[in-house]
């Protein structure tokens, strides 16, 4: 009787530990991708919640006053960075509450009846420039984010 002669495998003692550090690799990079991607929605749902407060603000305070921080200029269906004082301050408290940096975010109030009389509308939009926290993510989430809220003056 003949014996087959038997077969000699390489060593596997190593291979756990190169597997285990590319699975290990990828593990870390989803985990990451998971907290950026939620940091991301936290953002944005901040920056829209801020516009809203905007606007609430500016619908409660905008009719009982003809001239000062909340009206718009004469003829003009916004207002300046000055003008519009009040309602950019409380957007950048909010927005500054919620975590977001108060000096990227950039507030916008139009009157689109050129008016701040009751029954006029009022729109607030809000912009800010996301800075992901891990570099490795800047080129797919490094955006400007945007939120417009509106609504109607009531007093």
């Amino acid at each position: 009787m003949r014996t087959i002669p038997s077969i000699h495998w390489k060593r596997e003692e190593g291979s756990s530990l190169v597997e285990f550090a590319l699975v290990s690799f990828l593990l870390i990079m989803v985990l990451l991708g998971i907290v950026e991607m939620s940091r991301f929605v936290l953002v944005y749902t901040t920056m829209a919640n801020a516009a809203r407060a905007g606007t609430r603000y500016a619908i409660v305070h905008g009719g009982d006053r003809t001239s000062g921080a909340s009206a718009p200029s004469a003829g003009k269906t916004y207002c300046s960075s000055t003008s519009c004082s009040d309602i950019t301050d409380v957007v950048q408290s909010y927005a500054g509450a919620g975590l977001l940096n108060a000096s990227n975010v950039t507030t916008t109030v139009t009157y689109p009846d050129s008016s701040n009389a009751a029954g006029s509308r009022v729109s607030v939009s809000v912009q800010y420039t996301y800075n992901p926290l891990i570099t490795y993510f800047t080129p797919g989430l490094g955006k400007t984010l945007s939120s417009t809220s509106e609504g109607v003056i009531v007093f």
